[in-house]
């Protein structure tokens, strides 16, 4: 499933914005990533109190085994198969899913990822050249002594 497939199943639900990560995409709503893709699969953010409708539809949550054989599991769950097919009842949990996605960002204080950031000016020069045209430390220039 690319990025467009992404937007084009959402379409119902509104405007969505797909970034790349880990493998897969990150799916935003007004700048709040409220869904996954991974491995082919939708997953769509829950909490305690909406986890059970999934439970009901037999999905279970986003897991993956991390390099050091720790199980994971995520907040993230498998969206039902039969929601890809109803475009208006799958609007309806991705509007639930943005709703868990906005609470637990307010309780975490989280900042939207589509929010100004305070970042340093970038310069024009390529990484490697900033580095290199760095002025040497006192003690290695020539002719740097005093006295």
């Amino acid at each position: 499933m690319d990025s467009e497939a992404i937007i084009d199943l959402f379409a119902a639900f509104g405007r969505v914005s797909v970034r790349r990560m880990f493998g897969g995409f990150g799916i935003y709503a007004d700048g709040i990533m409220f869904a996954l893709a991974a491995r082919g699969v939708i997953y769509l953010k829950a909490d305690d109190e909406t986890a059970e409708a999934f439970r009901q539809e037999g999905a279970g949550p986003f897991t993956y085994d991390t390099r050091h054989g720790q199980h994971v599991s995520l907040s993230y769950w498998r969206l039902p198969d039969r929601l890809y097919d109803d475009p208006d009842e799958l609007a309806a949990w991705a509007r639930t899913a943005l709703g868990v996605a906005r609470r637990v960002r307010a309780c975490s204080g989280e900042v939207d990822a589509g929010s100004p950031k305070r970042t340093r000016a970038k310069s024009s020069q390529p990484k490697a050249l900033r580095r290199s045209a760095r002025p040497a430390p006192p003690a290695q220039r020539r002719g740097s002594r005093r006295g």
